[in-house]
């Protein structure tokens, strides 16, 4: 694993209707990693993500990604080196699946050009091939389960042939097998693809278990961050969310919380 970032941010801030969302924030996130937020409800997170993806762009401070700041890169280029899969998805009509893989293929189109070509073919079918979602490519995204809607949403993704992919809780609303296959597939795509993962989790434990990194917030800021497997401590628990846990060590590094 490399330790170069890929992104720097720097004295960030963000304001919603004179409500302060993001304060002073500082941090890098490493190229080649996977990265997972973590922090209670309306600390930041998920707005952190949409800053980075250039879904909010009215803030202060800088945002660089490989040396550049995101204000500047266009956002055909953009789509090109960062993906995002959001929280809240919904397909239009009776799209299938392949459709809406395809999608991710606009980002290297042009309005003169707009037909699939065999790269795109190939693109979309890797897509469709690590995600699992390959047999069921003909299906109506609307007839999917909870579990294959997200993984046909990453495959999209996917489609676009990132260096970057942005999750935002992607485990939400789905039972424990559905939520393991998403992170074994988030897994795999860095292990085996070099693509750097940042991610929003709720699960402090899936956190440690799939992150070579933690960042932890708190109003706004960065509380702790570092190594996945050390950074969570019971006082940064205590800290972050005003709870008391215990943490144990399960072989070498795995960590469990019991409330």
């Amino acid at each position: 694993m490399g330790h170069n970032y890929c992104y720097n941010i720097a004295d960030l801030e963000f304001t919603i209707e004179k409500n302060e969302i993001i304060r002073g924030l500082n941090c890098d996130i490493k190229e080649g990693e996977i990265t997972t937020i973590i922090g209670p409800n309306g600390c930041g997170k998920s707005t952190l993500l949409q800053i980075l993806t250039k879904i909010y762009t009215d803030y202060s401070g800088s945002v660089s990604m490989y040396g550049r700041s995101i204000e500047i890169i266009k956002m055909k280029e953009f789509a090109r080196n960062v993906a995002i899969v959001n929280q809240y998805n919904t397909a239009q009509g009776d799209i299938s699946v392949k459709q809406l893989v395809g999608y991710g293929r606009i980002p290297y189109k042009n309005l003169a050009i707009s037909h699939m070509n065999d790269e795109d073919e190939e693109k979309i079918n890797w897509a469709l091939e690590i995600t699992e979602m390959k047999q069921l490519e003909d299906e109506k995204v609307s007839s999917l389960s909870g579990g294959q809607k997200q993984r046909a949403w990453i495959a999209m993704a996917l489609a676009q042939n990132t260096k970057v992919l942005f999750l935002d809780e992607p485990t939400t609303y789905l039972d424990i097998k559905y939520q393991r296959e998403i992170l074994e597939i988030v897994e795999k795509l860095n292990d085996e693809h070099d693509i750097t993962i940042v991610m929003v989790l709720h699960d402090i434990n899936q956190a440690i278990r799939y992150s070579h990194n933690i960042i932890a917030m708190k109003d706004g800021k960065i509380h702790s961050t570092g190594d996945a497997k050390t950074v969570v401590t019971e006082k940064l628990i205590k800290d972050v969310y005003g709870i008391d846990v215990e943490l144990f060590k399960i072989g070498e590094v795995k960590y469990l919380i019991s409330f």
